[in-house]
């Protein structure tokens, strides 16, 4: 039994110290499984391509997302984990949207189309992104190449200022 206690204590204190060091873990099929890191001060440039974390801002998302297993609980003020996306759009961009996606600048965005229902069948909240330009201090974030992500094609776009660049540390294949 002692083994098995300090195992747990082990774990337990090397995850709260991978935690204190800006490591994540990310579980979810939106983006590579796998340990990520924040990139500190200068180098956390945000730009087009840009791996971020961030918490979503728009708490009526909350429920549903908890609900039907989009994001699990976390440290986010809404009470959901912080979500893993890429930059798609910055301030100036012109969003486009069509029937086969989301067009930034002219360029079709991979798997960026909207879909009314989710994987199960359920019903998808109306997309909240809108065509235009990006306004300053605003960003577009997606998934990465995945149909089904929960992104800016639902929840539309987030302040740039709540973004968090990180890199990939250690990923599952």
């Amino acid at each position: 039994m002692r083994p098995v206690v300090f195992l747990v204590c082990f774990m337990g204190c090397a995850g709260a110290l991978l935690f204190e060091s800006g490591f994540r873990f990310n579980a979810t099929a939106s983006m590579p499984r796998g340990f990520y890191q924040f990139v500190p001060g200068q180098a956390a440039v945000i730009e087009h391509g840009a791996l971020v974390s961030f918490c979503m801002e728009d708490v009526s998302f909350t429920p549903l997302a908890l609900e039907r297993g989009y994001l699990r609980p976390g440290s986010c003020p809404g009470g959901l984990q912080p979500l893993l996306k890429v930059v798609a759009g910055l301030p100036g961009d012109e969003v486009g949207l069509a029937p086969d996606g989301i067009r930034i600048n002219g360029q079709l965005q991979p798997e960026s189309q909207a879909h009314s229902q989710d994987s199960h069948g359920r019903p998808l909240p109306p997309m909240a992104l809108r065509p235009g330009r990006i306004p300053p201090g605003m960003a577009l974030i997606l998934s990465s190449g995945h149909p089904g992500g929960f992104d800016g094609r639902y929840f539309g776009l987030v302040h740039l200022a709540s973004l968090r660049k990180v890199k990939p540390f250690f990923i599952l294949h």
